[in-house]
């Protein structure tokens, strides 16, 4: 009777870090439909816009470091629940500010809530990957690309048919709320979190789990390091696929933004796969794989002459990175005497910076040569990406390093 228990909670667990991972996708996609009514509203050009959005990475890099003393000092589930309920409610707040400083400081905030539950949920999921010793993240990464498109498609669908925005963004935020309050209790407090590390043969083997910053540790920065490359390319994509179809391959301007959307749909595909080619495969196999085929395809979509073929070349690309990340992000909570809560808001961090300065160092290669050398730059970052991981020791399955 207690094992059936036991069983229950740690499903429950399971369910709960999915359920938060479709609020992650959920809240960060409903931005975007509300970014041209923040335009109209505030009157600001699209030099000013940008500057705004950019204090939405500042809020989260501001958040993420910090992360790992919350989470030591809280727990995770706690974590998980104030950044959601911040996340809520700040979202329709954004679409009533009337000046640049309130949107400015509105986005920080925005920012901050999504590198938080972003950090903690990671660190939750490691926990309950190791109670069922089996990878989930490449799933639960699936079900954030999924929670992207109900918020975005959500939103706009709401605006569409008549709500007023201000409306729409309140649904959508109790919808939040209500999924991160039925979940809370689902979630492992922080004595079960303590007992799952203690549990941990790894760590006994270790002599015991660090919670010190994952900074100070190499074999942390290295995976951190790779998994900067890997948002690089993310990043590319996001900012300037569709430049690079319209100026190169000449696609037709209502079908530009048609690249990042394949390469969307390939990752979110592929994400559902990953947890069992880890199962059947391993770690390394996954990664270096999926770098060099990244690669490939973004050497396809370079080389092609028709915009199709691009086209395609992003697929494989997608089809390729999907698992990089997750992967990477297990690595990390794997490791050998230092705690996933120390470790995640590392690889989280030179992400996002990846994410965010990537572009900005695509566009100066751009502007000196061309889009086409920015991208054959990813290609060759993808290469080094899988490269790096070969060599890295430790890389076997989860059944292994867990």
């Amino acid at each position: 009777m207690k094992n059936q228990i036991l069983e229950s909670k740690q499903l429950s667990a399971k369910n709960a870090i999915r359920a938060v991972f479709l609020v992650c996708g959920i809240g960060l996609a409903s931005w975007a439909p509300m970014v041209p009514m923040v335009k109209e509203r505030l009157s600001v050009n699209d030099e000013t816009l940008g500057m705004l959005m950019l204090l939405i990475g500042a809020g989260a890099l501001f958040m993420m470091p910090i992360s790992t003393l919350l989470v030591n000092k809280y727990g995770t589930r706690v974590i998980i629940a104030f950044c959601g309920t911040s996340l809520a409610c700040v979202l329709p707040l954004l679409l009533l500010a009337d000046s640049i400083m309130l949107m400015a400081f509105g986005l920080f905030l925005f920012g901050i809530s999504m590198g938080g539950i972003e950090v903690t949920a990671n660190a939750h999921s490691i926990l309950v990957q190791k109670v069922f010793s089996r990878p989930i993240l490449s799933s639960l990464h699936g079900i954030f690309s999924v929670g992207g498109l109900i918020g975005s498609l959500g939103a706009g669908f709401l605006i569409k048919s008549g709500i007023s925005a201000v409306f729409s963004s309140a649904v959508i935020s109790l919808l939040i709320i209500i999924i991160i309050s039925s979940q809370f209790k689902n979630l492992f407090s922080q004595q079960e979190e303590n007992q799952i590390n203690e549990k941990d043969g790894l760590v006994r083997h270790a002599g015991g789990m660090s919670h010190k910053s994952g900074w100070l540790r190499f074999n942390v920065v290295s995976l951190g390091i790779l998994c900067f490359c890997a948002y690089m390319a993310e990043g590319a994509m996001l900012d300037w696929s569709a430049v690079f179809l319209r100026d190169i391959k000449n696609i037709p301007e209502n079908l530009s933004g048609a690249g990042y959307a394949c390469f969307s749909f390939a990752m979110a595909g592929m994400r559902f796969f990953g947890d069992g080619l880890v199962e059947r495969f391993s770690k390394k196999s996954i990664v270096v794989t999926g770098s060099f085929v990244a690669a490939a395809g973004l050497l396809i979509a370079i080389f092609s002459p028709f915009y199709w073929m691009a086209l395609a070349g992003f697929i494989i690309l997608g089809i390729g990175a999907a698992n990089i990340v997750p992967i990477l992000f297990s690595d990390a909570g794997s490791l050998i005497g230092i705690a996933a809560a120390s470790a995640i808001p590392v690889l989280a961090t030179l992400g996002h910076i990846g994410q965010l300065l990537g572009p900005a160092f695509l566009g100066a290669i751009s502007n000196h040569f061309s889009i086409s050398v920015s991208f054959g730059f990813i290609s060759l970052l993808m290469f080094f990406l899988g490269i790096c991981y070969w060599f890295r020791k430790d890389s076997k399955g989860v059944a292994a390093a867990i």
